[in-house]
């Protein structure tokens, strides 16, 4: 008994020991996303985010000034030592164990750096702003010159993201509930059937309806507007959300169905009244799969709302940006935030029904 025992103990520390790594992998990556949101441009480019905990550095302890005239293609006199450029771009060990490096080499201005403990705790709300907004503003360089850049104006991107993810993942979810019922609990003809048709579209790949589906809404003049995608969307989770939906209302008991019928109860009032209410778990956790997957979206998007700046989405938004600005990590970092913070807040929103959700018509009885 005590070596079961043991054993139990021992598989349950390994399976934690698992899950923690697997959550520490996941974090990891997200904490940076999150911390560089928040850094200076000129410091996410000349140096990681896991330098704001506190780490080994060379730290400027003087300066030097040169004469403004010094000529950089010569070797350059720095006190009683001569340096090149090259070498003082990149960092030079000097006689007496000190680094030398250029502060701002238009100004010929020369760090003196020795090795310290430092953190870099400088936080700013300029990369959101930048992001969110499409106001001008002033990056400072590396080598302290200063660019002026326009910002990404993504507020626009956002709300278009939230219009068509509501109404795409309420809808489906809605037409399954209904669908679901039906298949469970109804008496009608190639009842089976459809119930298999229904199954056998969750293997169609997406890509194999866009080019029909979109000639089909281009014919109705549903290309280029939030109709259409959500039309698109809500066709393309239906399967899924149907199965889920069933796997749980087909386990729920009988008895519950026959006294409502007994009281004179229509299929419309055990929808609202009983089968809604016992499926919040299973609504729940399939509103999460379908909200995730549409805000997330890019190829659906970008078929049936096409690129257009006033309907872009933020998948859209962050992609331009990547190929149009992949140089600019302070905004894409701050864009990717942006584009976390809905889908987690509609998990954790709903994390407390997502087990039960999942496990429900797992078990019968």
């Amino acid at each position: 008994m005590r070596r079961k025992h043991s054993r139990r103990n021992g598989s349950k520390a390994l399976v934690n020991t698992i899950l923690a790594v697997i959550c520490l992998i996941w974090l990891i990556p997200t904490l940076g996303l999150f911390v560089s949101s928040f850094r200076p441009a000129s410091e996410i480019l000349g140096s990681g985010w896991w330098t704001v905990a506190p780490h080994r550095e060379n730290v400027t302890k003087d300066q030097i000034q040169l004469p403004k005239d010094t000529d950089l293609s010569q070797p350059i006199q720095v006190e009683d030592q001569t340096f090149s450029d090259e070498q003082l771009r990149s960092g030079v060990k000097a006689s007496d164990g000190s680094t030398l490096v250029w502060e701002n080499r238009r100004a010929r201005l020369i760090n003196v750096q020795e090795p310290g403990w430092v953190a870099n705790t400088t936080f700013t709300l300029d990369n959101y702003e930048g992001v969110l907004t499409g106001k001008t503003y002033k990056l400072k360089q590396p080598d302290g010159s200063e660019r002026t850049e326009k910002g990404s104006n993504m507020s626009r991107a956002f709300l278009n993201t939230v219009v068509v993810s509501i109404p795409a993942t309420v809808i489906p979810i809605l037409i399954a509930s209904f669908a679901a019922y039906a298949f469970a609990w109804l008496k009608f003809p190639l009842r089976k059937t459809l119930f298999v048709v229904v199954i056998m579209l969750l293997v169609v790949p997406l890509q194999v309806a866009l080019i029909p589906v979109s000639n089909d809404f281009a014919s109705l003049g549903l290309n280029g507007n939030f109709l259409g995608t959500w039309i698109a969307h809500a066709g393309f989770g239906l399967p899924l959300a149907t199965y889920f939906m069933y796997s749980y209302i087909s386990q729920l008991p009988k008895d519950l169905f026959e006294s409502a019928y007994m009281d004179g109860a229509t299929n419309f009032t055990i929808f609202t009244r009983l089968i809604l209410p016992l499926a919040v778990p299973s609504i729940a956790s399939i509103s999460i799969f379908q909200f995730l997957w549409v805000w997330n979206d890019y190829l659906v998007s970008l078929i049936f709302l096409g690129g257009q700046e006033d309907v872009q989405v933020l998948s859209m938004r962050i992609a331009n940006m990547v190929g149009s600005r992949g140089d600019a990590w302070h905004l894409l970092t701050a864009a990717a935030f942006v584009s976390m913070l809905m889908p987690l807040a509609v998990f954790f929103g709903l994390q407390r029904y997502f087990v039960r959700g999942l496990l429900g018509g797992s078990v019968k009885g």
